[in-house]
This record gives C-alpha cells, structure tokens and sequence, in this order.
C-alpha cells in the first residue's frame, strides 16, 4: 500500500544561451497538461496523483520532453534550470493573461518576487484530522526539504549570499501562519484572513507546507509541500518525495510525532514558539541549505541541516523499505555526500567566476537526464 502522489512542476523556458524568454502563451494553447503563471517566463504542469513512483517518474519526464519538442519549433527555445532569473531581468513583470484581475494583483502587490519556479509535492491523506497533524509535523520540517532542494544561488546574474534565493525573497502570505490546532481552527482562520483581504482567494495561502483540497478549506484530502525550489532531476524529485511519504507512514505509525505532543518547549505560547522555530529554519536553510544551523523542534538543540536529514532518514528507511520504495529514497544519500544543486553551482562559479557557463552546462545535463529516463523506463512501462 502506498499514498498517493502527484506534483505540480514550474519552470522557465528560454534561450540556449540561458535567458529566459517568456512563452507560457503559446505553450499553453499548443500543450495539454500545461497552465500558465502571472508572468509568462514560468510554465507550469501538473501530475495526475498516482501511487506508483515508476509511473510517477515517467510522468514527470514525458511533459518535458513534449515541451522541449514544441519549443524547438518556435525558435532557440529551451527548459532553463534553477529556481531564479540567475541572469535576470527582475526589472521587469510580463503579463502572460493581462485580462486576469488576480494575476493584476500580484504583479502590483508582489512584483518579480514571485517569478520563481519550484515543485510542489502533494500527497493524498483524506482524514481531514490526520491531515492537519501531518500538516504539523512537516511545517517543522519542511525547511530539510528546501536544504535537499535549493538551486537558487544567482539573481540578475549576481551570486546573492543564498542557496535558495527564491525562498528567501518570495512573500510567503500570510505573513504569519499558525500551527492548526484542528481542522475547525484551518476553517476559522481561513476565513479571517479572507474577510480581512489579506489572502484574495484560497488560493491565495503561500506557505512553506498547506492542507489542499477540493474545496478548502472545507473539503481537504491531501497535504501540499511548497517550499521546495526546482530540482532539475527528475529522480532527485523522487527522492523528495519519497522521503516526504516515509516520514508520513512513520507518522502515522507514530502519532507522538505531533509537534504539539512531542515537543518539549513547555512555554505557554507553545504553539507560537514552534511557528517562529519553524520560520527561523527556513531563513536559516535559504542561506545556507545543507550547511545551515538550524533548532531541532523536538528538544531546541542546534544541528546541521544535513545530520537532521541524516537522523530522518534513518528513522524512515525501514518504513520506505516496508512500503515497498527504498529504492527511490535512496538518492537522498547522493544529495548528502556530493552536495545540492546550489552548492555544485556555487563551487562552479569559484572555478570560472561565469554565472552564465554555469547556467548553460546545467541546462544540457538537465535534457540529457531526461533523455536517458525516457529510454530506459518510460518505454519499458509502455511495453
């Protein structure tokens, strides 16, 4: 038995020289399966939920390759990594749906801080209860992921100080988000916030990790991880994944997981002390990824990023191994020993002091991963 799974993929598209050029208009009036962001750099696709990790791999792979073909036919057009414009411009919004009120919102609100790409992982948990302390749980947590993940280090063809710039300039909305208490108390706050115009829609809810749903935040059935910046390789995506679920089953195998129950900050404002640990971590990760010292929520001691990973991992394999799927956590292991996607950049850019190289050798290793998946499993699952 395994959860069910699916992600929603942003990336730029661009020249093979690295820049990126803004073509979500046509993109999406040629290709299924593609939805257009507020500015038109980004494009966006979306899995399907499966269970399967083989199945979810090659869904991932196949929209890619069929986008990279329809760009061809437009011109010098590519799939340019990262999860920032590394060369810019940030000076600039263009509107991919001028018509659109909300997208004139954030464009007004926000600017090019929001032209960012990412992947967001959702996992099926319908209890909408269970779903509210897995929420907890990974909130604490989720910084790891962006440690995993983080591609971010240039902007404007500048090094900026972070790992994942994109996180650290993004404006997560609200500005404080509590630690639902319940899945009454998601309700309740959701609706203040709307009928103080602080979020526009339901959509409108920007953090690291949320409850998703058909109808939030009323009718909810899975959890949605967010903070992840883009990981070119589609088995890295895997591996995210992976270990989000592992640590889910072992949750659920383990209710004393909740950071409400298992913490042992013993404050008043319990609850509050957790959120500001929780936003302090990911300030930290965004500089810093692997390397960051961050609070472990359960007793406040400081760790490395990389050995909290470790320790998760760990706790998690016998539990990925039960369901089935080791094999797919088992690149976690790779990203600890050689490093994440901002870090080999940033030791790139040392030896060449070249933003620019740096961007265009990522973008030939990014197709030619995704060429060798298409061969050895997509084809074989078709068989």
């Amino acid at each position: 038995m395994l959860l069910s799974k699916g992600l929603e993929v942003e990336m730029y598209t661009g020249t093979f020289q690295g820049n990126v050029v803004g073509l979500s208009e046509k993109v999406v009036t040629k290709l299924e399966g593609f939805v257009r962001e507020p500015d038109s750099r980004n494009i966006e696709y979306i899995t399907a939920p499966l269970f399967s990790y083989d199945r979810l791999l090659c869904a991932l792979v196949k929209p890619r390759l069929k986008l990279r073909n329809y760009l061809r036919t437009l011109g010098d057009y590519t799939i340019i990594p990262g999860s920032t414009l590394s060369l810019g411009d940030t000076n600039f919004f263009y509107r991919s749906d001028p018509n659109n009120p909300y997208h004139s919102y954030i464009e007004g609100t926000y600017s090019t801080k929001v032209v960012t790409t990412s992947i967001h992982i959702n996992i099926g948990i319908s209890d909408p209860e269970l779903l509210m302390q897995a929420i907890r749980l990974i909130r604490m947590e989720a910084p790891l992921y962006l440690a995993l993940s983080a591609s971010s280090p240039f902007l404007d063809g500048q090094v900026t100080g972070f790992h994942s710039t994109r996180w650290a300039i993004f404006p997560k909305t609200p500005t404080y988000v509590p630690l639902f208490e319940s899945h009454s108390h998601l309700i309740e706050w959701t609706e203040e916030q709307i009928a103080a115009g602080i979020m526009q829609n339901v959509r409108h809810f920007w953090s690291s990790v949320r409850p998703n749903g058909n109808r939030r935040p009323y009718n909810l059935n899975r959890l949605e991880l967010r903070i992840c910046d883009f990981a070119d390789n589609p088995v890295i995506q895997l591996a995210l994944v992976a270990l989000l679920e592992a640590r889910l089953w072992q949750l659920f195998d383990d209710p004393t997981l909740d950071p409400l129950e298992k913490s042992n900050f013993t404050s008043t404002n319990r609850s509050e002390d957790l959120v500001a640990l929780a936003n302090s971590n990911e300030i930290a990760v965004a500089h810093h990824s692997l390397e960051a010292r961050i609070c472990h929520w359960q007793d406040g001691r400081t760790i490395l990023a990389r050995n909290w990973i470790e320790e998760i991992y760990q706790q998690v394999l016998p539990y990925a191994k039960k369901h089935g799927f080791s094999c797919f956590l088992s690149p976690i292991k790779k990203i600890l020993c050689e490093g994440n996607t901002a870090q080999k950049w940033l030791q790139q850019y040392k030896s060449s002091c070249d933003i620019r190289n740096v961007i265009k050798t990522a973008m030939l290793e990014m197709a030619q991963q995704e060429e060798e998946l298409e061969d050895k499993l997509c084809q074989s699952i078709a068989a």
